[in-house]
């Protein structure tokens, strides 16, 4: 008996409704702000999330899938989907095309991880990229449009953290001042965060178990220049402006190494410790630290796993997959079957969607199937059917049985169906 890998699901009857509801939402609404979907391979050559998402993080110290392949080559799952976007645009020669250009994606990632609750190893994200602006307008545009797509899923009871990381310079001058700040409680850290000490103190911020410690140390936005500062500024002028209500978090700095200025994370209040559903925000270095020329860019993910859990937490109307409209119940010789196959067939062209018996049970067994599956309306279609030219339909809700003329089922049907909506 194999099982599956730890970390992973199966995903499969009423649950795949859920999907298709944030998938359907994500992609209308990428398609509404000017966003083209980009599908990049789930795996890559090692060194492209070294360098990027940065040697010293956790992702690449810890958590990343990497094996040598036939080849001899190290190759690495995505644990994000930032990079490979951006080395496709990079390798395809993209920057010809003009700005902005305007990314979306939805696909599995991997990562080493203790399984849990909204967190697998294998997990699935939702993302947007907006390479070519360096304006505030950008990281407006692309917050406002994850408002919207929380809305849009049916969340109300999220919150917006915004914050700002400042250029190079700022951030060498902050790291300094956590590390001179931590250097004092250094022999009471937990471990993870003494390793982080010397590799990312920008990640000392983050740490669940030295809370004390986060928050007193000192603050970002005190080492931010100008030039930063007049940006973050601009944002939320902007956010203002839009009605975007949002919590400035001093502490927040994202996890990867590519991340300056705007950062940004969407919190769950109702999903406790693991709250964050979404995040992202300015990597203006990265296409050109990847090879590419010196091109702004900005993004964001959600994670699909997290998302699913709010939709449930706040109870979410969520519309069943229309998989089974109808049940087509036949019995008789082939004849019987064809004039059975050739109405779903009908059918299924307007747009139904029709379950048709292919078991060759029995009328009560088939009937039984009919409910089973969830259809609204049952077919019947039997030999005396075929000779009188008519079908009988059963609704199989009230149990109601009516006669339809063979030329006018479909049509019939649509309005049976229209009713019962």
């Amino acid at each position: 008996m194999y099982q599956k890998i730890k970390g992973t699901e199966d995903l499969y009857g009423g649950e795949m409704k859920y999907w298709y509801w944030i998938e359907e939402r994500a992609r209308k609404l990428s398609l509404l702000y000017g966003f083209t979907e980009i599908r990049t391979p789930i795996f890559e050559d090692t060194k492209l999330f070294v360098r990027s998402v940065g040697q010293d993080t956790d992702i690449v110290q810890k958590e990343m899938y990497t094996f040598e392949d036939k080849g001899g080559r190290s190759i690495t799952l995505r644990p994000e989907g930032t990079a490979p976007v951006v080395r496709a645009f990079v390798e395809n020669g993209l920057i010809t095309q003009g700005f902005p250009q305007k990314y979306f994606y939805i696909g599995p990632m991997f990562r080493y991880e203790r399984p849990q609750s909204g967190r697998q190893r294998q997990f699935h994200q939702f993302g947007a990229e907006i390479f070519g602006s360096p304006s505030a307008l950008a990281d407006a545009e692309l917050i406002a449009f994850v408002d919207r797509f929380l809305r849009d899923i049916g969340l109300v009871d999220f919150e917006i953290h915004i914050n700002t990381l400042g250029d190079a310079e700022d951030r060498a001058n902050y790291r300094q001042a956590l590390r001179e700040y931590y250097a004092q409680h250094l022999e009471n850290l937990c471990d993870d965060c003494k390793a982080r000490y010397e590799r990312n103190p920008l990640r000392l911020l983050d740490c669940k178990v030295d809370v004390q410690y986060a928050e007193q140390a000192p603050k970002l936005i005190d080492y931010i220049g100008d030039s930063a500062r007049k940006h973050y500024e601009e944002l939320k002028s902007l956010l203002d402006a839009l009605g975007i209500k949002y919590v400035e978090d001093p502490r927040l700095v994202r996890g990867l190494d590519y991340y300056n200025r705007t950062v940004f994370e969407v919190h769950h209040h109702r999903l406790g410790a693991m709250s964050a559903i979404a995040g992202g925000g300015r990597y203006d270095n990265l296409i050109k630290e990847i090879g590419g020329k010196d091109v702004p860019a900005l993004g964001f993910a959600a994670g699909m796993e997290r998302l699913i859990l709010a939709i449930k937490a706040e109870n979410v109307h969520v519309d069943d997959v229309k998989i089974n409209e109808v049940y087509i119940a036949h019995f008789g010789g082939e004849e019987v079957k064809i004039e059975a196959m050739k109405l779903a067939q009908q059918l299924r062209r307007e747009g139904i969607a029709v379950n048709l018996e292919i078991m060759e049970r029995g009328l009560s067994a088939q009937l039984k199937n009919a409910a089973r599956t969830g259809a609204k309306l049952c077919i019947i279609i039997g030999e005396n059917e075929i000779e009188q030219d008519i079908v009988l339909v059963k609704n199989m809700e009230t149990g109601q049985q009516l006669e339809f003329e063979k030329d006018f089922v479909v049509s019939g049907i649509k309005d049976l169906l229209a009713e019962l909506e």
